[in-house]
């Protein structure tokens, strides 16, 4: 073997070992990444926007993949997390589905019955009101006789909502004078039989019915002397 050959076997190892190096380097820093970077588990994300009290099913989220020490220790993993469960604020696409963002949809207590009634969409509804509201029922009554005044009264206090349906159109009525809504929306309650029984009553002989939303988190304390009123002893 004569000094070029040597000089080129000499080139080829070399070029052998260098190889071998930068190998082993890219082992050693993909192994270095996936013990900083951990396994992988799965989570889900939105695939839209979510409103608040909306009811949730799998059709709204799709299956990931990521690094487990990268989730929330309230991170959804699992579907079954969402059954019989509803939005507690509005989910915005995109975004990984974690527990504090669900709450289980309201039902009945005991003794408590359910009941629905149509509620004008213009004055009683105005998209403020859902699942898991408190709202205070009023509703307006025309007097007895020609000589009384007209009367709003409080009808149910602290009513708790359940559901709320969608808008839906009202056929209209040739004896109503124009004042019978055009639209209105389901709204289902959780009440107290003798509620049940005085929303009812508000529903087929009042003028009109309204809701008045109670602040989150709290309950209306109306006092007995302001549950009615009439614009006569209004001073």
């Amino acid at each position: 073997m004569n000094s070029r050959q040597r000089r080129g076997v000499i080139l080829l190892l070399l070029s052998v070992l260098c190889a071998l190096g930068a190998f082993a380097g890219v082992l050693s820093v993909i192994n270095d990444v996936k013990s900083k970077v951990g396994p992988e588990v799965t989570a889900y994300r939105l695939k839209r926007n979510v409103e608040p009290y909306t009811p949730l099913s799998a059709a709204q989220f799709e299956k990931i993949e990521m690094p487990e020490r990268w989730l929330s220790e309230n991170a959804v993993t699992s579907l079954r997390e969402v059954r019989g469960k509803i939005a507690v604020t509005k989910l915005l696409k995109g975004s990984l589905l974690q527990s504090d963002m669900i709450v289980d949809q309201p039902a009945l207590q005991s003794g408590e019955q359910e009941i629905a009634i149509m509620i004008d969409a213009a004055t009683g509804v105005a998209g403020k009101i859902t699942p898991g509201s408190k709202v205070n029922v009023y509703a307006t009554f025309e007097g007895s006789r020609d000589s009384d005044p007209d009367q709003s009264r409080l009808i149910v206090e602290n009513a708790r909502v359940i559901d709320v349906g969608k808008l839906t159109s009202l056929q209209p009525d040739d004896n109503d004078n124009g004042r019978r809504p055009t639209e209105a929306v389901p709204i289902t309650f959780a009440l107290l039989p003798i509620d049940a029984q005085r929303l009812t009553y508000a529903e087929s002989f009042a003028d009109e019915v309204r809701l008045a939303l109670v602040a989150p988190g709290e309950d209306s304390d109306i006092p007995a002397t302001n549950r009615s009123y009439e614009l006569a002893k209004d001073k």
